[in-house]
């Protein structure tokens, strides 16, 4: 024992007397692991770890089939689901949270609630912290108002005053009992309120398909069958409603899924990129170390034939190797951790806080020993693949040199193939990050249809109570846009129910839209919106067709309609104009009563989802000619969107604006007030974190493989300067020397390029899922060639200083066999 000590010790003093190579091959696996372990935190706390509820593996969402998985539900549909053999109980909660005003014990404010009905937190098996659930008689229509606060709103309001319980708060205007207060660290879709869902269970004409429904299991059911009795039952409702046979049907699936899966749909794909891409990163980086290992044998050649020839075990031979490794493995993995920890920190702003619903992320214990897992195999099995072909590549030949032979060329094709997929991999990673680029590039530059320089917004979601019809409503707008247009410096105002750009809540689809005699628009809906006729100048919208609307487009007159140039295309083959539009069909089930308007206009396409999105079919209506049950349908989910066109910077206008509102309608608060320019920049915000993301992996791609090259060009000139001390001294001119090592290093950079573009195209598929959205081919010309120009100038130039070096050994002193 006293013996392997002994080597252990006296490995580690040489590597800590000359650190050059020790800080390289630990800087080289510190940032492998750094980015492996960042990547595996973020997986571990949205995919791996469960979800934060009692018996959360018996936790299943159920409902209509999206991305995959169950993941929506329509009131409708969840009526006849109940009671749902297989569930020991079921919950409802809305999709997102909705904004409503309150007012009481403070100032009046717009805050995002939530509807959920009396079987959500039982399901959960959540208990709230102060108070009560919801009972069966509050979520119902026209029972006892109640609400259930979150445990952030409670302490922001409220103080933590916990006799909260039983005291007051106005929604809308109508006085509602605080009930409840949920536990820290329990978040509804963002909500600061919960409210009861309250809708008829006896009625079944809602559709919309705004809630999700959660079931927990009961003993011995599985999410399979229980998904198979969701698909049976709710199958046979839609077929009474719709042909069996259509499109529509055939692609209709219900089912049910593990909650924790449900719940991060959106977050899967995006964090297997990163997960491809740290593992790139750690393979380069255990290629890179494998090669500078490699390289270190090689070069101690002299000691090893020693060895040999004294009559080593062994045992006795590997252990230097692997005690380098594990001071190697200590080393990187300890660095990479902290490396990990600091970049966790410092981009987990930037990621979506609804990926992490009910989970928390941290450097839990599983991820530190992930980390040293990985960072010590890594070190080890470097150590063992450096010592095991460098000993075959050590002769006698080193013995009689007395570790002065030249052997430059005993690696023989292993430190070559090496470093050429180190460029492979770097090359594959450069790629994705290209693609990224050029496509947030393009998207900066494509046309949005709309102008957002120069205009500011604001939400403002009139109190249910006082603004209770429609004629209420148009009286309030028509005093607040008569009011912000005399603001000084405000060239145009208008409103609508939703902006260009937004988020989704903005957007109001309906399924029911057709042209006369032609079948509904379900799988494709397009949306609806409500605006004035001030819409489409203040936001610069251009006219293709026909006019916009006028003033004279009132309630009572004729119903008129304009189209964006995507439904046109869909409904009418791009010949809308003049034409007639359909809103809603006799057996529609979404409480509107069927209208039709004229066509008077056409319009350009904007982009709701901002420019790597998609572009709806949008309908829009006059806002004094929605039908009032449409309108009422509408106020339920959007706040009407005021904006202003004004000159010089939109943000100095928050002031006057809140002034204005406060003139006009002293108790109406509003909300989101912002310039259109950061709604835009807003958009991009998750692309930008993909890019940010990749692209550090890229460069640490990049960086490690200039790396790579360097060392293992150095190494090879330190090995042959004997032969080109001779050749220099044979009169070999110096340029020649250089080009020599300058060609041999570019063909082992051409021939890694080649199986990287190889690799991308053979990945093809994985990238094309995520490019296709950004409307980004994966063969893109321009990026590859500009990775290839990259790579070769930054391999040449790793090059450049030993090539350099190889052409100013003395001759002498290699004849000398110094």
């Amino acid at each position: 024992m006293n013996i392997w000590l002994t080597e252990v010790w006296r490995a580690w003093r040489a590597m800590l007397r000359r650190p050059g190579y020790l800080t390289l091959a630990v800087g080289v696996l510190a940032l492998g692991i750094g980015a492996s372990v960042a990547v595996f935190a973020l997986v571990n706390a949205m995919l791996l770890q469960p979800l934060a509820y009692p018996r959360a593996s018996e936790l299943v969402q159920v409902g209509q089939e999206k991305y995959g998985v169950a993941y929506w539900i329509s009131p409708s549909e969840y009526q006849h689901l109940l009671p749902l053999q297989g569930a020991r109980s079921l919950g409802l909660i809305e999709a997102d949270a909705l904004p409503v005003n309150i007012a009481g014990d403070g100032t009046p404010e717009l805050v995002p609630a939530i509807h959920a009905d009396h079987g959500y937190l039982p399901t959960l098996e959540i208990k709230p912290l102060l108070g009560r659930n919801f009972t069966e008689d509050e979520d119902r229509p026209n029972g006892p108002k109640a609400v259930m606060l979150s445990h952030g709103f409670w302490l922001r309001r409220y103080g933590g005053n916990a006799g909260v319980i039983g005291r007051v708060l106005s929604i809308e205007g109508v006085a509602h009992a605080i009930v409840g207060v949920l536990p820290e660290g329990v978040d509804l879709k963002q909500g600061d309120l919960v409210l009861p869902v309250a809708f008829s269970l006896e009625s079944t004409d809602d559709d919309s398909n705004n809630y999700r429904a959660i079931a927990r299991l009961a003993p011995g059911a599985t999410a399979a069958s229980v998904g198979a009795e969701v698909d049976t039952r709710l199958h046979a409702v839609f077929a009474a409603k719709h042909d069996a046979g259509s499109e529509y049907m055939r692609g209709l699936r219900f089912r049910a899924d593990d909650l924790k899966t449900a719940m991060r749909v959106n977050a899967r794909p995006v964090l297997t990129m990163f997960l491809a891409s740290a593992s790139l990163v750690l393979l380069i980086a255990w290629v890179n170390l494998a090669n500078l290992m490699l390289l270190r044998i090689l070069s101690h050649g002299h000691d090893a034939a020693v060895r040999g020839a004294l009559g080593a075990s062994w045992g006795r031979q590997v252990s230097p190797m692997l005690s380098e490794g594990v001071l190697i493995g200590l080393g990187g993995t300890l660095t990479g951790i902290a490396l990990g920890w600091l970049g966790l920190n410092l981009l987990s702003g930037l990621i979506p806080p609804e990926w992490f619903a009910g989970s928390r992320l941290h450097f839990s214990i599983s991820t530190v020993a992930v980390a040293f897992c990985l960072g010590m195999a890594a070190a080890l099995l470097a150590a063992a693949l450096g010592f095991w072909r460098g000993l075959s590549a050590i002769s006698m030949e080193d013995l009689r040199a007395g570790g002065r032979g030249s052997a430059g060329h005993r690696d023989g094709p292993l430190g070559r193939v090496l470093v050429m997929a180190q460029v492979a991999l770097a090359a594959t990673l450069l790629c994705a990050a290209g693609l990224f680029l050029h496509a947030l590039h393009d998207a900066a530059h494509v046309p949005l249809g709309f102008s957002s320089k120069g205009v500011f917004t604001f939400e403002l979601a009139p109190v249910k109570a006082d603004y209770s019809d429609a004629a209420s409503l148009q009286q309030l707008t028509r005093r607040l846009l008569d009011r912000l247009r005399a603001q000084p410096g405000v060239e145009r105002a208008a409103v609508g129910t939703g902006l260009p750009m937004g988020d989704k809540t903005q957007n109001f689809y309906m399924g029911y839209v057709h042209a006369p005699g032609a079948e509904d628009l379900l799988a494709n809906s397009p949306q609806v919106r409500g605006v004035d006729p001030d819409y489409f100048p203040t936001f610069g919208i251009t006219p293709r067709e026909g006019r916009g609307f006028q003033d004279t487009d009132v309630r009572g007159g004729e119903p008129v309609a304009i189209v964006n140039q995507t439904l046109a295309q869909r409904l009418y083959g791009g010949h809308a104009l003049g034409q007639a539009i359909d809103i809603g069909t006799a057996e529609n089930s979404i409480g509107v009563r069927p209208f039709s308007a004229r066509i008077v206009g056409v319009v350009d396409d904007i982009s709701p989802f901002g420019p790597l999105g998609d572009r709806d079919g949008i309908l829009y209506l006059p806002m004094q000619q929605v039908p009032d049950d449409l309108a009422g349908l509408m106020r339920n989910y959007l706040p009407l969107r005021f904006a202003l066109r004004v000159h010089g910077d939109p943000e100095s206008y928050r002031a006057a604006v809140a002034a204005a509102v406060a003139e006009v309608a002293p108790d109406q608060p509003i909300a989101h007030m912002r310039s259109m320019q950061s709604i835009v920049s807003g958009t991009t915000d998750a692309a930008r974190m993909d890019l940010l993301l990749i692209g550090i992996f890229a460069v640490l791609a990049l960086a490690l493989a200039a790396a790579g090259i360097y060392a293992v060009v150095s190494v090879a000139v330190t090995l042959r300067e004997r032969e080109f001390g001779v050749r220099l001294a044979l009169g070999a001119s110096p340029s020649r020397l250089v080009r020599s090592v300058l060609r041999g290093a570019l063909l082992q950079i051409v021939v890694g390029l080649g199986m990287g573009l190889g690799i991308v195209f053979v990945l093809a598929g994985v990238l094309r899922a995520v490019l296709v959205q950004m409307q980004r081919s994966v063969f893109d010309p321009a990026v590859l060639l500009m990775v290839c120009l990259l790579l070769m100038a930054v391999g040449l130039l790793a090059c450049l200083w030993p090539a350099l070096r190889a052409s100013r050994v003395p001759p002498m002193r290699a004849l000398r066999g110094e």
